[in-house]
């Protein structure tokens, strides 16, 4: 059966002012969405992310290695985590991403996950 990963994004900045009751809201309704899915069988993985002042951004540019902190991208919306999930085709997929709670929040990006061997890359060299 395809893997899909759901990422999901949401804005951090809107996270500042939530209380610890719509906090604990939140964690209740993706445990119910992760006990659906796993009881569907979709279930691959999944994990929150921490947030981005923590991330570090890897480069190679001339055989030298530079990082620098915090994502590279200047975005309104960050990646906040993901799901990898099996489903039938894209129409099912995007049902299960329906199903996130952050997605009435903010967006989830659904992308098939490529086998590489099993699947044409259009890489020619």
């Amino acid at each position: 059966m395809p893997r899909y990963m759901l990422l999901i994004y949401g804005s951090e900045a809107g996270m500042a002012n939530v209380t610890p009751e719509q906090l604990k809201e939140q964690y209740d309704a993706y445990d119910a969405y992760t006990k659906d899915i796993k009881e569907r069988g979709a279930w691959v993985a999944g994990e929150g992310l921490d947030r981005t002042s923590t991330a570090t951004t890897v480069r190679v540019k001339n055989g030298e290695t530079i990082t620098t902190d915090g994502p590279f991208a200047e975005t309104k919306e960050q990646l906040g985590g993901f799901f990898l999930v099996r489903a039938r085709d894209l129409n099912d997929a995007l049902e299960v991403a329906a199903g996130i709670p952050s997605a009435r929040l903010g967006s989830v990006e659904v992308r098939p996950i490529n086998d590489l061997g099993k699947t044409e890359l259009g890489l020619r060299g």
